[in-house]
């Protein structure tokens, strides 16, 4: 099992939008947050090329999702 956390920053004003669509997408526990960045997101997958393929299409692709930060947990 592979686990990453993404730190997202959101258009001004619609990280709520982003996080309902992250919700709606099933990548994983998904919390708005105060400080540097917006949305952080727990992901879970079987794989790590799994891990990747979630990280590059079902949240970096997002509509209004200006960037994001991936820290990879160490698979031990």
């Amino acid at each position: 099992m592979s686990s990453a956390y993404v730190f997202i920053n959101a258009e001004k004003g619609c990280e709520n939008s982003v996080l309902q669509n992250l919700n709606s997408s099933s990548v994983g526990e998904a919390h708005l947050v105060f400080g540097v960045f917006d949305i952080i997101v727990k992901v879970n997958a079987e794989s790590s090329a799994q891990l990747k393929e979630i990280i590059s299409r079902k949240i970096r692709r997002l509509d209004r999702v200006n960037s994001t930060l991936t820290l990879m947990v160490k698979e031990s």
